[in-house]
């Protein structure tokens, strides 16, 4: 389970991010999943919870939003959404995509006190 160790660095990254910035609680954070991510968002969900325990996230709500992993599609010229690698073209079925995001995970927003 990955998302033991994707919380760990969530967290890490909160508490450096309170002790540059002096805040003492975080009341939410915001994270951006990409859909090719490979992130289980239920295992997240406890991970967290589990490890933001004793910090100055314990207790932060948690929002998750998922974005659209974008190709290129080289017959259309244009850039599109798919769900899956293997996706072709939504626009025109062609199978010559190329995958240009989509995998990453970010912390968005934190609303902190």
């Amino acid at each position: 389970m990955h998302e033991m160790s994707l919380c760990e660095s969530i967290v890490q990254i909160i508490e450096d991010q309170a002790r540059a910035q002096q805040f003492s609680k975080v009341r939410r954070v915001v994270l951006d999943i990409g859909a090719l991510s490979s992130v289980d968002v239920g295992a997240l969900r406890f991970c967290f919870d589990v490890v933001a325990a004793h910090g100055v996230a314990q207790g932060a709500a948690l929002d998750i939003h998922t974005s659209p992993a974008q190709a290129w599609c080289m017959p259309c010229a244009t850039r599109v959404d798919v769900t899956r690698r293997a996706d072709p073209c939504p626009l025109c079925g062609n199978h010559q995509v190329v995958v240009e995001g989509g995998d990453a995970m970010r912390i968005k927003e934190l609303e902190v006190d």
